[in-house]
């Protein structure tokens, strides 16, 4: 018989790779475009309404609204990025800021104004409910889904950002515009899949994430707040740094309510200064 402790750090992980799903894109596009996109999580609601629209209303099955939720968010951010992003790549920190929490605020409106401030539920296949007994500890089927979904994207991600022609193009085209044109490399292209991708993968977060947090306008800012921390505690544009700070964050917030009642969700902030107390550019940042 495993004792509890396994238990919480199960639960925990589980918990960090739905932070991971969210906040990775945010670590690219903060980390490699030098872009701050505090509407971040409005892709991210936006994926989890279009999961609860064609769950409750078109009743799709629950994957296949998970693409779904990916491509209605990356196509969203695209159109943003297009109108509206574009023009501030060169402005500074606190325009793009103004700009992306006044986007994050509409979102809330609007989605305020279509689904009400009440919370959506789905009802989840029945083959992703319940748990396994494992050495007397209860592993919930759905809490090992979200971990396999999130080493997948991980690996993805690893292969497609850092090890690719794709990844060098845009640390290129951020650091010098006029010499990555005169190299070939389309730039306006560039950036929207850039967006594209980590738009997307924050609304392939936001479906997941209904069954777990729930789903209501207030989302956009209650988890940007854990997608920076995430963001901070990896370091700028590390995906292996995102990966292991919100395994770390997810581990000390379930530890947090399991042991120290008390203290609750502030021991995530308690984590987030000592880390950075100790490496100010995050566990895998660059100076």
């Amino acid at each position: 018989m495993l004792p509890p402790i396994f238990g919480v750090l199960f639960d925990g992980i589980a918990y960090g790779m739905l932070l991971f799903v969210l906040s990775v894109g945010l670590s690219v596009t903060l980390g490699l475009m030098n872009f701050v996109n505090l509407a971040h999580c409005a892709f991210a609601m936006l994926g989890g309404y279009t999961t609860v629209v064609l769950m409750q209303d078109l009743h799709w099955p629950f994957f296949a609204t998970l693409p779904a939720a990916f491509f209605i968010a990356a196509l969203a951010s695209i159109v943003v990025e297009r109108t509206l992003y574009r023009r501030l790549y060169r402005a500074s920190d606190l325009d793009q800021v103004l700009l992306t929490i006044g986007l994050a605020f509409i979102s809330v409106a609007i989605a305020a104004w279509f689904f009400t401030t009440q919370q959506q539920p789905v009802d989840m296949p029945a083959y992703l409910r319940g748990s396994y007994q494992f050495f007397g500890l209860n592993i919930g089927v759905y809490r090992l889904f979200l971990v396999a979904v999130g080493v997948a994207v991980t690996a993805m991600l690893i292969m497609t950002v850092e090890h690719t022609r794709f990844g060098a193009q845009v640390r290129a085209a951020v650091d010098n515009q006029r010499m990555a044109r005169g190299l070939g490399i389309d730039v306006d292209r560039t950036f929207a899949v850039t967006f594209a991708l980590g738009s997307g993968l924050a609304g392939l977060g936001g479906a997941l994430a209904i069954e777990i947090v729930g789903l209501d306008p207030s989302f956009a800012f209650t988890y940007l707040v854990y997608v920076l921390i995430v963001v901070s505690v990896g370091g700028l544009g590390s995906i292996l740094g995102s990966f292991a700070a919100a395994c770390l964050i997810g581990i000390s917030d379930v530890a947090g309510k399991y042991y120290l009642p008390e203290l609750g969700a502030f021991l995530i902030y308690l984590v987030m200064v000592a880390v950075l107390m100790w490496k100010p550019a995050g566990l895998f940042g660059r100076r």
